[in-house]
């Protein structure tokens, strides 16, 4: 879902990282919530709170918004800088890059988190750095998808779902009604894995704290395996029914 691009991109590939990573981004938003009281998808809300900040004259608080939303965009940015580079050096999978870094950030995330704090970090230091991930995993999923896919953009994603609903109501030929379907289909994907990586980051952080930013890498590396995963266990299935025979 990773190595395909372009014209060789095709609707189930949009559909299997509809799949893995809004469930990741659930999980690193609801760690923020619960460890944070921070919403690490959601730079709109960060705007407002940092509008409030220097109007109400609070200054580090505007700050601190102000670097959260500096953060989400840096992550944007080396996404970008990074795919772009990749491909211009001719890697033959300049999408996978980002997703590795992303893996490796959340796993340092995961294992030290919690000591971090108790030595004394502060807690809006995670927190840009959890929206910086957020920022790299959404710049890198609009890219490789043709921007079919937003991981975290929720308010979008419900947008295109009202206008695509209602078109619906209009448009009965199958030549444009199967995009139509098709497109409804993703965006919901999108919208109830999102929301299930929430309310499993939800369970898991009384067990596990910040560690559930390890499920999180966790469920990023099966998207990165999943063709090779995918093929060793249809050559499985197959052993196992010719061995019946």
């Amino acid at each position: 879902m990773f190595t395909h691009s372009g014209k060789s991109r095709s609707f189930r590939h949009n559909v299997r990282l509809a799949v893995f990573l809004p469930f990741a981004a659930g999980l690193v938003n609801v760690t923020g919530v619960f460890g944070l009281a921070l919403l690490t998808t959601n730079v709109t809300g960060h705007f407002a709170y940092f509008a409030e900040g220097l109007f109400t004259r609070h200054s580090p608080e505007a700050m601190y918004y102000l670097l959260l939303i500096l953060a989400f965009l840096a992550g944007s940015f080396a996404s970008s800088l990074l795919t772009e580079y990749a491909m211009h050096r001719g890697h033959p999978a300049p999408f996978v890059v980002p997703v590795v870094i992303e893996v490796v950030l959340l796993l340092v995330a995961g294992f030290s988190a919690d000591a971090l704090l108790a030595g004394g970090i502060p807690k809006p230091l995670l927190g840009c750095f959890l929206l910086f991930i957020m920022g790299l995993q959404n710049a890198l999923v609009s890219k490789v998808s043709s921007f079919a896919v937003r991981t975290t953009h929720l308010t979008g994603l419900f947008t295109d779902l009202g206008i695509g609903l209602a078109q619906l109501l209009f448009y009965k030929e199958d030549v444009v009604r199967r995009p139509l379907v098709d497109g409804i289909r993703l965006k919901g994907g999108i919208v109830l894995f999102f929301f299930c990586g929430c309310v499993a980051g939800g369970v898991l952080f009384g067990y596990l704290r910040y560690k559930v930013l390890i499920v999180a890498a966790g469920t990023l590396v099966v998207a990165l395996l999943y063709g090779r995963l995918l093929l060793f266990y249809y050559r499985l299935v197959r052993n196992l029914f010719s061995k019946k025979r």
